[in-house]
């Protein structure tokens, strides 16, 4: 359960982020924008050094779907490394969840790992998980646009094209912030 007044801050951080960007409202935000605008990098396996070659292979081969995307520093800089065999709107989710994660100053998890490199292991916040899940949700596909979307009668997939994200995505944010119930009310009035 979110604390109270988040899911409302969640909206506004979306809003405020594109003033910054000179973007509308309800434009589409694309993660890419968002990480420079906060001076994060973004990254694949490609681009850290020292990487084996069998650990980019175990990265990037094709049986390994296990990985998104995950929050690094280097240099005094956050950079986000994200799986780059995942499609596009996976991507933007994937690193708007990391990005969200950096906008609420959540710690980031520890890993730990075997002292033979055999396996690691990560700690798991079940709060900090959720809210990022919100957050990203609400800068990818803000209240207004849903709303938007909806009452214009906009072909899904079209929209999700449009903002860069999975149907999944687009439907899931439209039932679970009940935009087609406040419509429907709004129209009986």
């Amino acid at each position: 359960m979110f604390e109270r007044g988040f899911k409302s801050w969640c909206e506004n951080v979306a809003i405020e982020l594109r003033k910054e960007l000179k973007l509308d409202s309800a434009a589409p935000l694309p993660p890419t924008r968002v990480a420079d605008h906060l001076g994060i990098g973004l990254w694949t396996p490609h681009d850290l050094e020292g990487l084996s070659r069998d650990a980019l292979a175990v990265l990037l081969g094709e049986e390994n779907d296990s990985w998104s995307a995950i929050t690094v520093a280097h240099s005094g800089r956050k950079a986000i490394v994200y799986n780059p065999r995942h499609s596009a709107a996976r991507r933007a989710s994937d690193v708007m969840h990391e990005l969200a994660h950096v906008i609420i100053g959540h710690q980031p998890e520890r890993m730990i790992v075997s002292s033979n490199n055999d396996f690691a292991l990560r700690t798991y916040d079940k709060k900090q998980e959720d809210e990022a899940i919100w957050l990203s949700g609400s800068l990818l596909l803000p209240r207004g646009a849903l709303l938007e979307i909806v009452e214009a009668g906009v072909a899904l997939p079209a929209a999700a094209n449009q903002f860069g994200v999975s149907l999944d995505l687009l439907e899931y944010r439209i039932n679970i912030t009940a935009v087609r119930l406040q419509l429907r009310r709004r129209r009986r009035r």
